[in-house]
């Protein structure tokens, strides 16, 4: 078997024309080759034929169809042409194509692929001037869909390269020029390599920027700061091309600074701290404290945006690139202007600005203060706050105490303009006169009672009653409520009085120690019970203690809360106003005396007994003695009248 190809003379004339042609249009070229039927032999057998036909190469692949013979070395050429008219390209990958038509709704591009692609025309707004020939970017998503068209995308593409761009000059630091599209909260959006970049507020410039919308449909130029690789987010600043420049003018201007040198300035923003100033190429504080001699809430109150000021160096830091600035350095200090014959002693006037827990600042002219402490405001001791007394902006009149004009301290007072209730107060209040109170303050040991503003009293736990035995004084009475007290003893000079509340009445215990004799019994009342005992209520509301061992009733068990018991005085103790008493002594001394009686009666059974026997014994000798003497007497008389009969 050999390997042969029959040729068809025209076949192959036709074939070599179409080699030397390569460049004509793709479809073309492959509708030729079609139709040639141009296919290497697979298998040649040589077959002996009759006289006529001699021998013959025979390609059963070509049963059926067009027979074309061609050589084997022209099919090959003809096959590399062919291949060279198709690119190779590969999905996903974004190919330079060119325009081959459009319509209204789409551009037909030209890739070199055997088939040309469809790109929707919306993807081609941004540019309204295309037309054929152009050479445009695709991204190749399917060389092949279900329908066997080839399917590119244009705006893939853009966002690939542009990405790709973006990352570059993010690395590089490259400058780059966008398109400023619109605004949106917080800055602005900006159109960077086909890309929609972000251009917060603050990285517009170095000042701050109150009207966004001057800068949208202008291009400008910015760096790439920040790239959200996850969420494909750009953020770019303009202001970072400028800092740069800022930084070169911000040392050269530092190095020229001196404190005390005076500048202009522009008013750049206004905070609730203080206000920033552009010295022309670099800002500086002026704090809140610096604008003002006197009191202000809010810089607002004395400058304004781009208000051209004057202001003075105080100090700066170099290496922070930080310049702190006053402005009412550059006006004489109020306390110059102070009245020169004010001393201490003096009336002067004022108005509150400032209110604290431990005082108020009154401001006697602009920018020349003195403190009020507020002990300072009242006579009286009691705990208080400075609120209680003054308000914001309200005129008060005061009294100089102290003044340091070196010092440039002032103290006032306003209680000194009233009397000191406590000049007085012997005459006002004397041991053992009576007055009402108001009650101002509890403490664990008494209360605290108001007589009048300055005149403050303490009545302690052991003089609110005579009977009752208090904890703490809420359980007697309540702050500011009113109080019947009697002066009990007096300290003019450290302004105290002592005071009673028990002593308005005359001493019951003096009478309870006729009524709670020792053994004496009375009815009562448990008003508490605890592991030590109980206390029990008596008559007239006296409390007494009863020990636990003295609470077992009779029956069995211990006394229980609000039982009624008859209750034995134990124990009575006036001084120290305490009673013991016992419920368990009654029904044991009870049964005690009982007890007793039957020994008594049983004693006095056997005395009378005892006495009885002998008596008995004394009348059973009686009469046997008896006897012996009566036989003795008529012996005798037997003896007499025998002899006188004889």
């Amino acid at each position: 078997m050999s390997e042969e190809l029959n040729v068809n003379p025209e076949a192959q004339a036709e074939h070599v024309e179409q080699a030397e042609h390569v460049e004509q249009p793709v479809e073309q070229v492959v509708e030729h080759v079609e139709h040639a039927e141009v296919k290497p032999t697979k298998t040649a057998v040589k077959i002996k034929g009759d006289a006529t036909t001699g021998n013959v190469d025979f390609d059963w692949d070509t049963i059926g169809k067009k027979k074309v013979n061609v050589n084997s070395e022209v099919a090959k050429s003809l096959e590399e042409a062919y291949e060279k008219t198709l690119s190779q390209i590969g999905e996903q990958e974004v190919i330079e194509g060119t325009v081959v038509a459009k319509n209204n709704r789409e551009v037909v591009v030209n890739i070199g692929f055997k088939s040309d692609g469809v790109v929707p025309l919306a993807e081609f707004r941004y540019n309204p001037d295309l037309k054929p020939g152009d050479k445009v970017e695709v991204y190749v998503e399917s060389k092949e869909d279900s329908h066997g068209q080839l399917i590119l995308s244009h705006k893939k593409a853009r966002l690939l390269k542009s990405w790709e761009r973006v990352n570059q000059a993010h690395e590089s630091q490259e400058i780059v020029t966008g398109y400023v599209k619109s605004r949106t909260k917080g800055g602005l959006i900006v159109d960077v390599f086909g890309l929609e970049a972000f251009l917060p507020g603050s990285q517009i410039d170095v000042k701050p920027i109150r009207d966004y919308d001057m800068y949208v449909d202008k291009t400008m130029e910015f760096k790439v700061v920040k790239i959200n690789h996850e969420y494909k987010n750009v953020v770019v600043s303009h202001k970072a091309l400028i800092e740069d420049e800022i930084e070169a003018q911000k040392s050269e201007i530092i190095a020229k600074l001196e404190k005390g040198q005076v500048l202009e300035g522009v008013v750049k923003n206004i905070t609730s701290y203080g206000v920033f100033i552009d010295l022309g190429g670099v800002d500086g504080l002026i704090h809140i404290t610096d604008l003002s001699w006197g009191r202000i809430n809010h810089p607002e109150e004395i400058v304004k945006l781009d208000d051209k000021i004057n202001v003075v160096i105080l100090d700066f830091d170099e290496g922070k690139k930080r310049i702190a600035l006053g402005m009412k350095q550059l006006t004489p200090h109020p306390w110059d202007s102070l009245d020169a014959n004010l001393n201490v002693g003096d009336k002067i006037k004022g108005k509150v600005v400032v209110i604290a827990d431990y005082g108020a600042f009154i401001e006697v002219i602009p920018g020349v203060e003195g403190l009020i402490h507020v002990s300072e405001m009242s006579w009286s001791q009691h705990l208080r706050t400075a609120q209680d007394f003054l308000k914001i902006g309200q005129e008060v009149e005061a009294m100089i105490l102290t003044l340091d004009r070196e010092e440039r301290k002032m103290s006032l007072g306003i209680k000194q303009l009233i009397p000191d209730p406590w000049a007085s107060i012997a005459d006002k209040y004397p041991v053992n006169s009576k007055h009402t109170a108001t009650v101002r303050n509890f403490t664990n040991f008494g209360i605290f009672v108001e007589l009048e503003e300055g005149v403050d009293g303490l009545i302690h736990i052991s003089d609110l009653s005579w009977s009752k035995k208090i904890k703490h004084p809420a359980e007697f009475t309540k702050i500011g409520e009113k109080i019947d007290v009697v002066v009990l003893e007096m300290d003019v000079e450290n302004r105290r009085l002592s005071l009673g509340h028990k002593q308005l009445e005359e001493n019951p215990w003096d009478v309870f120690e006729t009524v709670f004799t020792i053994d004496s019994v009375h009815k009562g009342t448990v008003l508490t019970v605890n592991d030590k005992g109980a206390v029990v209520v008596l008559p007239y509301g006296v409390e007494a203690f009863a020990p636990m061992r003295h609470i077992q009733k009779e029956q069995g068990g211990a006394a229980k809360l609000d039982e009624v018991l008859d209750f034995k005085v134990i124990e009575f103790n006036k001084d120290s106003k305490k009673i013991i008493v016992s419920h368990t002594n009654i029904f044991k001394e009870e049964q005690a005396n009982e007890k007793a009686k039957a020994e008594n009666e049983a004693k006095a059974t056997e005395n009378e007994q005892k006495q009885a026997m002998k008596k008995l014994n004394e009348n059973v000798e009686k009469s046997t003695l008896g006897d012996i003497e009566a036989l003795s007497n008529l012996k005798d008389a037997m003896d007499k009248a025998e002899e006188k009969s004889e």
